[in-house]
């Protein structure tokens, strides 16, 4: 009896899980209802067929979304490959090629070109990589497969709103497998937010203008609080027993430089900190064992753009090679 009760047990699990799997539309049902939500945002009819015509589901989007790495790497072995010296030589060479265009930048802005031209590099590269995945496919992909639906459908129509407003054509509309676009890779909110048409031609276009991805990666950190008048942050040391529980990015534990002193924090080679009226967080990346940072309030814009801490130290770590010229 205990055999069989286990069986019938076994059965009906069996049963149940295929149910389940019965259950998820197909893609092309899931698409249809896109877009007629879409047309129920606002969009028409004929627009919305036609940026949908060929749009399909790209399985390496799925499996890039579920295979992120799960090795934890190390601050030291991610900023070697974020900063290494080939890619502070390109900056160098393209600060002196695009000099004028930032300098006009920089002061309109109020965004130092070095911290311009280090999420430039960071994130594309300079330019040269900017994904081949079709945006609305790839975000059509993502909505579907359904573990964040809900943030990749608003992107989906905000990418119909940059299409309808004649930014860039259906065929050059392409991103990331999760729909990051362009030199900025921008996700289509974030382009509808802070998008520039620096050269005045009508479009804000972060996939071919320089001028518009310059002005456009200002735009961004200006309208987020940044301050032209600060740095982003450095290394430093703390002393022995020093109390990590101070450490950690929340208001409440930001103090003055001068607090910070009196706590035995010192710059990395030994110094004391500046003498100057300005809050600061200390931030640990790889923990207690690893590279400590005081960071200012600049460093917080950085979170804003991306929040991983080790994608804002190595903007700053870039930036300042490029301040140093090597």
């Amino acid at each position: 009896m205990c055999f069989r009760y286990r069986l019938s047990l076994l059965i009906l699990c069996i049963f149940s899980c295929l149910s389940i799997a019965n259950d998820k539309v197909s893609f092309d049902d899931y698409v249809a209802q896109l877009k007629r939500d879409a047309i129920a945002e606002g969009f028409s009819e004929t627009f919305v067929e036609q940026q949908f015509s060929d749009v399909q589901f790209h399985q390496k989007a799925v499996v890039a979304d579920k295979n992120q790495p799960e090795t934890k790497i190390t601050l030291d072995r991610y900023l070697s490959s974020r900063v290494p010296d080939w890619k502070v030589k390109q900056a160098l060479e393209l600060m002196e090629q695009h000099k004028a265009l930032l300098a006009q930048i920089e002061w309109q802005y109020g965004v130092q070109a070095r911290f311009i031209v280090a999420l430039w590099g960071n994130e594309s590269n300079f330019g040269r990589y900017m994904g081949n995945y079709p945006v609305i496919s790839s975000l059509a992909t993502m909505a579907y497969e359904g573990r964040r639906e809900a943030f990749f459908k608003k992107q989906l129509f905000a990418a119909l709103s940059i299409l309808e407003q004649g930014h860039i054509s259906r065929d050059k509309f392409l991103g990331s497998w999760a729909g990051a676009m362009g030199q900025s890779q921008f996700m289509p909110t974030t382009f509808l937010a802070y998008a520039v048409d620096f050269d005045a031609d009508g479009k804000k276009d972060i996939w071919g203008s320089t001028a518009d991805v310059f002005a456009s990666i200002a735009n961004f950190l200006k309208s987020e609080g940044w301050n032209e008048q600060q740095t982003w942050g450095r290394q430093v040391d703390v002393p022995e027993g020093f109390d990590m529980a101070l450490v950690g990015l929340g208001k409440e534990k930001r103090k003055s430089l001068a607090d910070w002193q009196s706590l035995g924090v010192r710059r990395y080679n030994g110094q004391d900190l500046p003498t100057i009226d300005l809050f600061a967080s200390l931030v640990a990346p790889d923990g207690d064992d690893g590279r400590i940072y005081l960071v200012y309030d600049n460093f917080h814009t950085l979170m804003k753009w991306n929040r991983s801490s080790y994608f804002g130290v190595s903007i700053g770590y870039l930036s300042e090679r490029i301040k140093k010229g090597s």
